[in-house]
């Protein structure tokens, strides 16, 4: 962690006591002689031998005293990245607060992609028993996590872009809900088409809706369940194909109805519960690599704060051998963004993923605390319900907090206000770094404001 002169002038004048608070850092020794010999002549002559042994002391230590201010410390965006959930533009001042921020989260485009492409392909290999009312219309209905999410948006896009139901808005494909359209009315959707062995069916969205709850929490898996009830009630016949953004609204919707009806169910994040289902029936999920994530999330972090390069143990091997390839993330150097990329998991590999909070292998090795010395980390989980982020994500981190040397506070929100979350961070000058995972993606000011008092 790089020290600043000031800081370390300050620290001598006032006679504190030098203790470590960082690694890394230029060596000042001269600098600090310098510093210690302008407080002797302030100094009582009573105290001059104590004050040359502080200066010594100071030198020896390489300033480690200088505290680093909170607008300074390494920050990391998680999972929610800082954009506008209306046009999605990216918060470029979120992304770049200070030097050492960025964000760590997935390639949602190219998961997007597999996602639509592998439903699409579910219903090809299976066209013979898809339709279930023998109507030639393969119908489905969608689970969408929330509106203004970026993630969200490109899911809800790669759906409708595969199966050929998506409708240009805005020089791309539109992703508003729909409510229903069992009679291929709607004008936000358009019946798409599929043919196989020389036969075609019509492909339909037949309802789709926003999971969100009355007390204004997203990706609700209980407004899910719930409905699925009311779709399958009114129009279940029809419903050939569950399709969700994530897999607890898709569990939820596979356990309260599609699982006895055997409607394969597709969703997204490859929990645990979402690939043991496969071999009962859920049709697929996607992997976006969360093991891959949660260790850049702490990795990017512990990096800064041992003032490496970033790429350290990322891109390029650290002394321990933690390193990871390039066909498991990306990095984009405008956006200050870290990709994990995304995998298929069917019938066919489901057995590689039964467990989702196992590290991954190639950075699993414990840092030197010599070299990586303990440092405290605020982290946020927006919302402590949440299937993904609580039971695979902060698993996966607390595995590798230990192995980074970070000592982590996991702070769990309502996934309703951002409140909930901020009014824990009281005191940010006790922690060396911060990782956020906001409840929607325009709130970043409310952190940084926090950061820059």
């Amino acid at each position: 962690m790089k020290r600043k002169l000031v800081s370390m002038t300050l620290a001598v004048m006032m006679g504190l006591s030098l203790t470590a608070c960082g690694s890394g850092g230029d060596d000042k020794a001269a600098t600090d002689k310098d510093n210690a010999a302008t407080q002797d002549n302030q100094d009582d002559t009573a105290d001059d031998a104590s004050s040359d042994d502080a200066a010594d002391d100071g030198a020896a230590d390489d300033g480690s005293s200088a505290e680093v201010a909170n607008k300074d410390k390494p920050l990391v965006w998680f999972n929610r990245q800082p954009s506008n959930s209306s046009t999605g533009e990216l918060d470029m001042a979120a992304l770049s607060f200070n030097d050492n921020t960025y964000y760590v989260g997935f390639d949602a485009n190219q998961g997007a992609e597999l996602q639509g492409t592998m439903v699409k392909d579910y219903i090809e290999a299976n066209i013979d028993k898809i339709d279930r009312n023998g109507d030639g219309v393969i119908g489905y209905v969608l689970a969408i996590g929330d509106i203004g999410h970026n993630d969200s948006i490109a899911r809800t896009r790669g759906i409708r872009k595969a199966l050929g139901t998506g409708v240009e808005k805005d020089g791309d494909i539109n992703s508003d809900p729909i409510g229903t359209n069992t009679d291929g009315s709607a004008s936000a959707v358009k019946d798409g088409e599929i043919e196989v062995g020389g036969k075609k069916y019509v492909v339909r969205e037949l309802a789709s809706q926003e999971m969100k709850n009355s007390a204004g929490a997203t990706w609700d898996a209980a407004t899910a369940g719930n409905a699925i009830g009311t779709w399958s009630s009114s129009f279940g016949e029809e419903i050939d194909i569950i399709a969700s953004n994530n897999d607890g609204m898709g569990m939820s919707m596979f356990n309260a109805w599609s699982k006895d009806n055997e409607v394969p169910t597709f969703g997204y994040d490859a929990n645990s519960d979402a690939v043991a289902a496969i071999a009962e029936g859920y049709g697929g999920t996607i992997s976006q690599h969360a093991d891959v994530q949660a260790y850049l999330t702490l990795r990017v972090l512990r990096n800064a704060l041992d003032g490496v390069d970033i790429d350290t143990g990322i891109g390029t091997a650290d002394e321990a051998g933690n390193v990871l390839s390039d066909d498991v993330f990306v990095y984009n150097e405008e956006q200050r963004s870290y990709y994990a990329l995304n995998v298929a998991v069917t019938s066919d590999n489901y057995s590689d993923f039964t467990d989702s909070t196992k590290i991954y292998e190639p950075v699993s090795k414990q840092l030197d605390t010599a070299k990586s010395p303990s440092k405290k980390v605020w982290l946020n989980i927006y919302n402590a319900s949440d299937n993904f982020l609580s039971s695979t994500y902060q698993p996966l981190l607390q595995n590798y907090d230990d192995i980074l040397n970070l000592e982590v506070d996991y702070i769990g929100g309502d996934g309703q206000t951002e409140s909930n979350i901020t009014n824990r961070l009281g005191n940010p000058g006790q922690y060396d770094a911060f990782a956020i995972n906001m409840v929607k993606t325009d709130n970043a000011a409310s952190y940084t404001a926090l950061l820059n008092q």
